[in-house]
């Protein structure tokens, strides 16, 4: 079939012919959704659901690969997350961790379901994102109840394989190579690898979200093309976000002692806009792909 009647072709040179306009509609179409709205819910209850999550992770994990080892991780892997807050939400979780002796089992449970809120409000985000698919095929109610709890399962085990990989990359930044009779470290070497290990997980959580999340069908490109987009934004946002609470910001003088859930709260805001960003971007590119795709926007109508 050629590509004039094809609506995939069609799609990829619209956006090839018109990557400028695609963008503009996108951002029309995620304006119109009400994706700022939608983020600062995310941000809200990812709040909430965070330091449960980590909780949780620390305490089912810590026996198996040492409790400071995993604390360290955690700090590595919420410097992408929260940039410049890592440190003061492990210091929490290591004081909760040493009271561990009065964790009860109502208590567990409670951490369980307030873990599992930022990703059950993160798939009604994404179902207004994805209205269109949401209208012809819509997810049975108990997959969508049982879903939070496996992507938060799959969250504590990727933790625990990160832990074990980043321990053994430490140790050998600390081994030293003889080239043509010249000692080389390996730190500089092994910083890079940890940096684009973390981006490459970075990506790969986000294409697991677009593809697992959403209710219907997102193909693997298109999930991984999001991704990509949402995370080399994310990359710029979190460096802006470091160097402007480290020079510029006066939050702290302006909230006192809510600055750390401020700064946290932001951060999260932040991420959940560029994550919905990408899905507009998916959105709006699988609308160009059917038979009478129209690049205008559709805006969300409520009443």
């Amino acid at each position: 079939m050629s590509n004039s009647h094809n609506p995939r072709g069609r799609a990829f040179r619209f956006v090839s012919a018109h990557p400028v306009r695609f963008l503009i509609l996108a951002c029309k179409a995620f304006r119109s959704n009400q994706g700022f709205l939608l983020a600062g819910a995310i941000a809200y209850y990812a709040l909430l659901s965070i330091v449960p999550l980590l909780i949780l992770v620390a305490i089912a994990f810590s026996q198996v690969v040492g409790e400071q080892l995993l604390l360290d991780t955690l700090a590595h892997l919420l410097r992408w997350l929260i940039p410049g807050q890592s440190e003061a939400i492990v210091g929490e979780l290591a004081n909760f961790l040493a009271h561990r002796a009065v964790i009860g089992w109502f208590l567990v449970v409670t951490m369980i379901f307030f873990s599992s809120l930022a990703f059950t409000v993160l798939e009604n985000a994404l179902s207004i994102i994805f209205v269109h698919r949401v209208v012809i095929r819509r997810r049975h109610f108990l997959l969508s109840a049982i879903l939070p709890y496996l992507f938060s399962l799959s969250l504590g085990i990727g933790v625990l394989v990160v832990t074990i990989v980043s321990s053994g990359l430490h140790a050998v930044a600390s081994d030293s190579v003889v080239l043509f009779g010249h000692s080389l470290s390996l730190t500089v070497p092994t910083r890079v690898v940890l940096y684009l290990c973390g981006f490459a997980g970075e990506i790969l959580v986000l294409t697991a979200i677009y593809l697992v999340v959403p209710a219907g069908r997102t193909t693997l490109r298109h999930a991984l093309v999001g991704a990509i987009a949402a995370g080399v934004l994310w990359e710029i946002t979190r460096r802006a976000l470091v160097w402007y609470f480290a020079t510029l910001s006066q939050v702290s003088v302006v909230y006192g002692s809510l600055a750390t859930a401020i700064v946290v709260l932001f951060s999260l805001e932040a991420l959940a806009t560029l994550m919905l960003f990408g899905a507009q971007l998916i959105a709006e590119y699988e609308c160009l792909d059917t038979p009478n795709g129209d690049p205008e926007p559709r805006p969300l109508v409520t009443g």
